[in-house]
């Protein structure tokens, strides 16, 4: 726990508090939260529970999981009531998941308990009867089960994230979801094997959970899958960044910091979670087309000829060639093909102006001149990043969207930037070769006609 920032500690101690509060105001209400009749159901319940939440699925976000164990909690909703259902979300805390410290068990157990307990307050508020569904009565339990569900899932997720966000500082868009509505709308279908327990308890009883478990597993196997997507996503971004800066010395890591500005600036601009996942990937991508560039025109010495610097005008174009065929980059195209467009209509490939420029373009311009002029280059040292914004100040409206520098500047008085580690002295054999920057807007390349 000393390892956690101070407001997670805070947060931590009032969502375990608020759970043992819950517990000991069932107790002091009614003696007992569970009737010893339904002591048979509480335990069932509680072994799917624990089974369900010992193997979760990881998340993207080092360390957090997800898993489809609040079907059980639901299911103790309907058969006994709000006091149950915290109980059973309480056995987290005897997850037998390897290597989950204790203070997330805790967490665990606290916010299940919180969300089964709301659940089936809300259940009860619609009229749901608690207990063993009768047969014929079976259609007037879904619109309070609904009901229950709907607040559940995104009490836990709200729970969860808010965590997540101050113990790790992770924002909303590393969070491995395509959308928080698509999430949401996934979670809440998994909900429904809680229904289906408890209308199989009125039939074969605790037999139902072990029907159940089938189901329940190949769930976990989609949320399993959905992860393994996302990393072979990032698998194959992070191939062509190191692909493009084993060309480039002196620009290592310009790839990764230009996808971490990009989305500064997106999320400061306001745009959905599927938009900023897309903008990191083109702001991973925007130079890719430098593979297409030869290495002696990159790393040529002194001004470039007309045909080296169209070479170099074309590698925008060569990365849209380079990608197309990666269909989940979406809107990133854009990114990558029109970045060192200008607002004023001076810039490549197409000399593109104002409005012309794609959104996505826009942006990765400003992260990827911000990063190139607080980075070390073969010509110069790192500039402070005072400098560099006074630099974006003096070229929003002739080569930047004055819209995104306004944005940029913003969100670094938020989130202050951490510029990269001086960089370590090239090999001998690359020393003699200095790379250019066509990146930076201070030290523009020079080109010499007629050769």
């Amino acid at each position: 726990m000393r390892d956690l920032p101070w407001p997670a500690r805070v947060y931590l101690v009032a969502v375990i508090g608020a759970a043992a509060a819950l517990v000991v105001r069932s107790v002091i209400i009614s003696g007992a939260p569970v009737a010893p009749a339904d002591l048979d159901v509480l335990l069932v319940l509680a072994l799917l529970f624990l089974v369900c939440e010992s193997m979760p699925t990881l998340l993207n976000v080092e360390q957090f999981a997800v898993s489809v164990s609040f079907s059980a909690s639901l299911a103790a909703v309907v058969l006994i009531g709000p006091d149950g259902a915290a109980l059973v979300g309480l056995t987290a805390v005897l997850s037998v998941r390897p290597g989950l410290p204790l203070i997330k068990r805790l967490f665990n157990g606290a916010q299940f308990a919180i969300c089964g307990y709301v659940a089936g307050q809300v259940y009860k508020a619609f009229d749901g009867q608690v207990g063993l569904p009768k047969v014929n009565a079976f259609d007037d339990l879904i619109g309070p089960y609904a009901a229950a569900t709907a607040v559940f899932v995104p009490l836990n997720i709200v729970l969860t994230l808010t965590m997540i966000g101050l113990a790790t500082r992770v924002r909303a868009t590393e969070v491995p979801m395509r959308g928080l509505a698509q999430f949401l709308l996934s979670y809440l279908g998994y909900g429904t094997f809680g229904l289906l327990v408890a209308g199989l308890w009125a039939t074969v009883q605790s037999i139902s959970a072990v029907l159940v478990l089938l189901p329940l597993f190949v769930a976990r196997w989609a949320f399993g899958q959905y992860h393994a997507q996302q990393r072979s996503y990032d698998a194959t971004i992070a191939a062509l960044c190191q692909a493009v800066e084993t060309k480039d010395y002196y620009t290592r890591g310009h790839c990764t910091r230009v996808s971490l500005a990009s989305s500064m600036i997106a999320q400061e601009i306001g745009m959905g979670l599927e938009r900023v996942r897309a903008i990191r990937y083109a702001g991973m991508l925007h130079d890719v087309g430098k593979l297409g560039v030869p290495t002696k025109v990159l790393q040529k010495e002194g001004p470039l000829t007309e045909e080296e610097f169209a070479a170099i005008q074309l590698h925008p174009m060569r990365g849209l060639e380079i990608v197309r065929g990666i269909g989940f980059l979406d809107e990133a195209y854009a990114g990558i093909m029109h970045h060192h467009e200008r607002h004023d209509g001076t810039g490549y490939p197409m000399g593109l102006a104002g409005d012309e420029i794609p959104e996505f373009a826009k942006v990765i311009a400003v992260a990827d001149a911000f990063d190139s002029m607080t980075s070390d280059r073969s010509y110069r040292g790192a500039r402070p990043v005072p400098e560099a914004i006074d630099e974006l100040r003096k070229t929003a409206g002739t080569h930047f969207d004055p819209v995104m520098v306004t944005a940029f500047i913003r969100a670094l008085e938020r989130e202050p930037w951490q510029p990269p580690r001086p960089v370590d002295p090239p090999p001998p054999d690359a020393a003699e070769a200095p790379i250019k920057d066509h990146d930076d807007p201070t030290m523009p390349i020079q080109v010499v006609t007629g050769q």
